[in-house]
């Protein structure tokens, strides 16, 4: 495949409103566009060489360009000039390669144009403790820690180090002082980056993602020393975050980990996108936990757990917290999403009726 070919089949993307391309042998380019994979009407099925020059053009000049024979999956950055930048994931699938490329603006979102509740610039100004913004693959989760960046930077003179895998948004000193680190070329690993970043004098530290217990234990740490650290999981929502992160340590350490994550977690935020109502692009539906006197005893206590629903709930008014179902209620009153796109994506959807119901 020509490499002007290739970079058209992007830029048809991009002006689409996709958030992934793909390519693979056997099948036309397809563009996720509202949850859907649709494939392009214009250019023919791609063959094995045309997805091996595809990944030969992505992954020259890396690092591992030198076994590129022996690829069997890699996450990599690429670059249009003029257009936008990719997180690109290179993998082998019946002895040939195949691509995912998702889109990566080259404008950093703001808070507010990403649709999130205000409530998220107040979490953007804690200056220590533990931040989550958790959600399934594609929920919007690299764009909300962008956002927080960016505010951060345009507001805190501070020194804020990122670590990768790879670099997506690409951010420039305003107030702040950025060192943005990827994994494999930077630093070999998050908990090699994050141990490390823990001497680099930082204010804020962003962690891509938290994948095991000592990820977790070393954000832990920064957050006890003072560091606000700003992190991702892949899970739905606040309860299933925490037990997630208790279930990564063995259970002898675990009543520890409850002391030291009541300690020093700030917020949970828990996203999911949805079509919008008329076509019109995507937005986030967003579950908000602020970790409150009362959220840091339910998570000391194994047997409170069932109680956090309920604080989340009733801590609206005075701490701007969320239930998704909640969130659904609104944006389905305000006439951004239909009521069968919430009652599809409600946690309950008798919960869903019962907050329509009692909000009219």
């Amino acid at each position: 495949m020509q490499l002007d070919h290739f970079h058209q089949l992007l830029a048809q993307g991009v002006r689409a409103g996709a958030s992934d391309v793909h390519f693979r042998p056997g099948a036309r380019p397809s563009y996720r566009i509202r949850k859907r994979l649709i494939p392009s009407r214009n250019f023919p099925v791609l063959t094995p060489q045309d997805t091996a020059e595809l990944a030969q053009e992505v992954v020259q000049g890396s690092a591992v360009a030198a076994g590129f024979d022996g690829l069997r999956e890699v996450d990599l950055s690429y670059a249009v000039a003029g257009l936008a930048r990719f997180r690109v994931n290179v993998y082998r699938q019946r002895g040939s390669l195949g691509l995912v490329f998702r889109i990566i603006p080259n404008e950093i979102p703001t808070l507010e144009a990403l649709g999130l509740p205000p409530i998220v610039q107040h979490i953007a100004n804690v200056d220590r403790g533990l931040v989550l913004v958790t959600g399934a693959t594609g929920a919007g989760k690299s764009s909300t820690l962008a956002g927080i960046i960016r505010h951060i930077n345009e507001t805190r003179m501070s020194h804020i180090v990122t670590i990768e895998d790879p670099i997506e948004f690409l951010h420039k000193n305003d107030k702040a002082s950025l060192s943005q680190r990827e994994i494999g070329i930077d630093t070999e690993s998050f908990v090699s980056g994050l141990r490390a970043a823990l001497r680099q004098d930082p204010d804020v530290i962003l962690v891509g993602e938290m994948r095991d217990a000592e990820s977790i234990d070393i954000a832990l740490k920064a957050a006890e020393t003072g560091h606000v650290v700003y992190s991702t999981l892949h899970t739905t929502d606040a309860q299933r975050t925490i037990g997630r992160i208790l279930s990564s340590f063995d259970p002898r350490d675990q009543a520890q980990v409850r002391s030291r994550l009541s300690e020093n977690l700030q917020a949970i935020i828990s996203q999911r996108l949805l079509p919008r109502d008329q076509d019109h692009g995507m937005c986030p539906a967003v579950e908000i936990l602020r970790a409150t006197e009362a959220v840091r005893q339910v998570i000391l206590e194994p047997t409170h757990a069932g109680a956090l629903k309920e604080l989340i709930e009733e801590g609206g008014e005075a701490y701007g917290m969320q239930t998704f179902d909640q969130h659904l209620t609104r944006l389905y009153r305000d006439g951004v999403i239909s009521k069968e796109i919430a009652l599809q994506a409600a946690t309950s959807a008798a919960d869903f009726e019962r907050n329509l119901h009692f909000d009219g």
